[in-house]
């Protein structure tokens, strides 16, 4: 009777996109298709809010159509210009055609960062207490229509900063719901030993997302700036729509059974099993496995903390070159010739390339060693010599420029893939939970935002720095940024490292493998 209880319920929980599905089909979906509907709806999902976010630095141009050849200094918070080379003809748009105007779009570029990155920490404490689905859905929703918002103010004639830093600001409210949301559905429907190559190749949205936004918000601008925000901001509306129609949360919702490797955690193991023991016994026990975990405890967690630290200084690294990469290449002499701002612009995506490879090569030889710290902390120490060979060599030819920034690319986005991804959801389903799922959203928001704190920190720190000194102080800068971010990973690399030599030793009859991993606990 219990199980026939609980099951009208779930039923009722189902996307009416799964439902319509299955009555087409005439049965129940099956366990992989399920997650081929997950992986695509977040796949667009996370590629529309990437597309709604890299809108303003395309359209900055439009609105304070100055010079870039005017220096550095009047850039210092121009940190997120990033490959705009698509000029309006006229004087642009008060309050940003000022003297000031750059200094404005630098003060809504932060403003927007900053409720971003602290915005995370409450989405995953949020997302952990409602249903993903929906809450994703009003996050989309929220971000398109503040994202229109912005664009109606070209229509409405609208010339208060205040209103445009106002909806930024909730724009960026809005998608701090975003990241927590995808990574724990995917989180639920992958186990540890698939994560990291699935969620290296599926965290390609972000590259796609922005390639997307800049050349539907660069070919909108010809109608009119405004339309640059509106047509994102209704691209994500629909999708949030999708998403809210045929997106699966978890296995139980549609009463989908596992058919994944069940040796792939031995601790997700022990806890189904006792879950099915108990599930008709002790209604108690089940109400508290589905407690939240609030947010302290989540940082608590083992790993939790220095992962955190690392993406900090990881996507500090990341989003310098995201933000002033274009800037850097058309201000650098290439076999003795400035390269125009399109062709910057152009070359540049080759970084995020690298990107994508960089995060497929990360999740599948974390995949294959078992150890996402090792691999984390190998990437971004070889990062470092990367760097260092493109700031010193970048400039010799064209192609030493783009094969040097491809190979940076892959060792800097590497590590940042494979943390908010696969770590994430690792950590979320951690042993020391006991079987609580409930805490996957909470812990990817605390890595991510942490990680986002740094994203702002990074360009902000970049324009100061190369305004009062030169590139080769904001390289120097990088690279010991790289340094630390692996140096905050040695506890538990030691901890893989010593947990690989205990699997290389030869067994011993008499010994449990209780015995063994009581004995590796001890030695860490």
């Amino acid at each position: 009777m219990g199980s026939l209880m609980q099951s009208e319920p779930e039923m009722e929980q189902k996307p009416v996109g799964i439902r319509f599905l299955e009555r087409i089909k005439g049965s129940k979906l099956s366990y992989n298709a399920y997650q081929a509907i997950v992986l695509i709806v977040t796949f667009l999902a996370y590629a529309s809010y990437h597309a709604a976010r890299k809108t303003t630095s395309i359209v900055k141009s439009a609105l304070d159509p100055q010079s870039p050849d005017t220096g550095l200094n009047s850039l210092l918070l121009r940190f997120t210009s990033f490959g705009s080379s698509v000029k309006e003809e006229g004087g642009g748009w008060a309050p940003f055609n000022g003297p000031d105007g750059t200094v404005l779009l630098g003060e809504i570029d932060l403003a927007f960062l900053a409720v971003y990155a602290f915005g995370m920490y409450f989405a995953g404490h949020l997302g952990d207490r409602m249903n993903l689905r929906i809450f994703l859905t009003v996050g989309m929703i929220g971000t398109g229509l503040f994202t229109s918002l912005f664009g109606v103010g070209y229509w409405a004639n609208i010339h208060s900063f205040y209103y445009f830093l106002i909806m930024q600001m909730l724009a960026g409210l809005f998608q701090s719901s975003g990241w927590p949301s995808v990574v724990a559905v995917v989180g639920n429907w992958f186990n540890k030993k698939k994560r990291g190559l699935i969620m290296g190749i599926w965290n390609a949205h972000t590259s796609v997302g922005n390639i997307t936004g800049s050349l539907i918000a660069a070919a909108m601008l010809r109608y009119g700036w405004g339309w640059s925000f509106v047509v994102p901001g209704v691209i994500i509306v629909v999708i949030g729509l999708v998403n809210f129609a045929f997106l699966p949360v978890n296995p139980e919702i549609v009463g989908a059974e596992r058919v994944e490797d069940l040796d792939s955690s031995s601790e997700k193991i022990g806890n189904s099993v006792n879950e099915a023991l108990l599930l008709s016994s002790s209604d108690s026990e089940t109400d508290d496995k589905k407690r939240a975990v609030g947010f302290i405890e989540a940082w608590r967690i083992p790993g939790v903390a220095p992962f955190a630290l690392c993406l900090f200084f990881a996507k500090l690294v990341a989003y310098t070159f995201l933000y002033w990469l274009p800037f850097y290449v058309s201000h650098t002499a290439i076999e003795g010739e400035y390269l125009s701002d399109e062709t910057a612009g152009n070359l540049s995506t080759m970084f995020d390339v690298g990107g994508v490879v960089g995060g497929i090569l990360a999740g599948y030889i974390s995949d294959r060693i078992g150890a996402r710290a090792i691999t984390a902390a190998s990437f971004m120490y070889c990062s470092i010599p990367a760097l260092f060979f493109y700031r010193s060599y970048g400039h010799v030819s064209l192609l030493a420029n783009a094969s040097l920034m491809f190979l940076t690319g892959m060792l800097v986005n590497g590590p940042y893939a494979l943390i908010t991804t696969a770590v994430s959801a690792d950590l979320g389903t951690h042993s020391s939970l006991k079987g609580n799922s409930r805490a996957l959203a909470t812990v990817t928001a605390i890595i991510d935002g942490t990680g986002s704190v740094g994203a702002a920190v990074g360009p902000l720190l970049t324009g100061y720095i190369s305004s009062k000194g030169s590139w080769s102080a904001v390289f120097t800068m990088l690279m010991g940024a790289a340094f630390v971010a692996g140096l905050l990973l040695t506890r538990l690399v030691m901890a893989e490292v010593a947990e690989k030599i205990a699997e290389s030793r030869p067994s011993e009859e008499c010994r449990s493998p209780v015995d063994s991993v009581q004995d590796h606990v001890m030695e860490v």
